[in-house]
């Protein structure tokens, strides 16, 4: 199976996990939800290792560049997520009526995380910090090398992310799709995914359409920018599209959203440092579908939609992202604080959000890897990167 290139192997990952989880007893199911916690716990651990591993060299190897670096790859980052907020809510605005019901709320749903078997064990593997920590101590080392005389850190820095590298290459990427194929399984078998979609589809369909336009307009500004060919591009980023649909998580899917990058023609050194920054910062995909389904329950409960009223909830949408990375879902978890000091929500809209949210987040989380690359294009463009440069070689095909 190895022998095939990383995307057919998600491809096929995911079509075995969706029979296996329509035919299998439940205890195999539940065989491959204890591996998937058992991995999950191992990518949690090694995240915010990635997240060190990757930013802090990059910002020490780019010297003097790097607060310019940095703000440019956050400004683009902000301006994305802002930008895909106000599409949703325009095209909400202007659908909802013509799809959904005035105040036709629903007051019967089940929270779809309890339809889930469980696995037979666990282990804790705990983070050696927080993802939030491992980008603040990112920054400060990696500024650091730029300021100190001497190249111990900075051999340092490096050596620490040849070690990660070989992580990624030995262990993630050969795993993942087996982990993928057990998420699939456990979310068929549980009828999590169709149950939602039976109320929402009409609203999903539109999430997807305006995830699919956000990536287009995505590439073709960076093509514009950068001067390259928007469906190469895209299409070189599949791999990471298809991955995320698995992992619903963007730091999960840094590897492949990092080897996707560099084949698209992003400098090495650019894009050790984008990839993980924008997987912690960057989340398009998630905003079209946050401010896309509250729109859809505040529809569904007959309040009023205005942009006056909900512009400072999609500004405010833009930061708090940065504070839900790498987890399944952190999204909703991160603005179930907004939704109820800004939107108004109660309990039930917020168990209804969460609901609704949970059941389409790999493909708010594959937009947002997609688009990674689109900024890191505009970022090598911008800061004069040299293309094509110290790639790194992960072993996924």
């Amino acid at each position: 199976m190895r022998r095939l290139g990383l995307l057919p192997r998600i491809i096929l990952a995911i079509i075995l996990g969706i029979i296996i989880g329509k035919i299998a007893p439940d205890w195999s199911i539940r065989t491959l939800a204890t591996f998937n916690g058992l991995f999950g716990n191992f990518l949690g651990f090694v995240i915010p290792l990635i997240i060190i591993g990757f930013i802090a060299p990059g910002i020490g190897q780019l010297g003097k560049g790097a607060g310019k670096l940095l703000g440019i790859t956050t400004g683009l980052a902000y301006l994305s997520t802002i930008l895909a907020g106000l599409l949703a809510f325009f095209a909400a605005s202007f659908i909802y009526p013509k799809i959904l019901e005035s105040g036709g709320f629903f007051k019967e749903f089940e929270n779809p995380e309890e339809a889930l078997l469980s696995a037979f064990f666990s282990v804790d593997l705990p983070p050696v910090m927080g993802v939030m920590t491992a980008l603040l101590m990112a920054f400060l080392l990696g500024l650091g090398v730029t300021f100190v005389k001497g190249d111990s850190l900075s051999n340092v820095l490096v050596e620490f992310q040849v070690i990660i590298e070989k992580v990624i290459s030995a262990v993630i990427i050969p795993l993942l799709p087996i982990h993928i194929l057990g998420i699939f399984a456990n979310m068929t078998n549980g009828g999590q995914v169709e149950m939602i979609l039976s109320v929402f589809a009409k609203v999903f369909a539109m999430i997807i359409i305006l995830h699919i336009v956000m990536l287009v307009f995505q590439y073709i500004s960076s093509g514009i920018v950068a001067g390259k060919n928007p469906t190469k591009m895209l299409k070189g980023m599949l791999p990471a599209y298809f991955t995320a649909l698995g992992t619903q998580s963007s730091a999960s899917t840094i590897p492949v959203t990092l080897r996707a990058t560099k084949k698209v023609g992003v400098s090495g050194k650019i894009a050790d440092f984008t990839v993980p920054l924008l997987a912690t910062i960057h989340l398009s995909g998630s905003t079209i579908t946050l401010v896309s389904c509250s729109m859809a329950i505040m529809f569904l409960t007959g309040d009023s939609l205005t942009l006056a009223s909900y512009f400072p909830f999609i500004l405010m949408l833009g930061v708090t992202m940065i504070a839900a990375p790498g987890v399944p879902g952190g999204a909703v978890m991160a603005a179930l604080g907004l939704l109820e000091t800004m939107l108004g929500f109660d309990q039930t809209m917020l168990t209804l959000m969460i609901a609704l949210y949970l059941a389409q987040d790999s493909f708010g989380t594959a937009c947002n890897v997609t688009g990674d690359g689109a900024i890191s294009v505009m970022v090598d463009k911008i800061s004069g990167g040299r293309t094509g440069e110290e790639k790194i070689e992960l072993k996924v095909s």
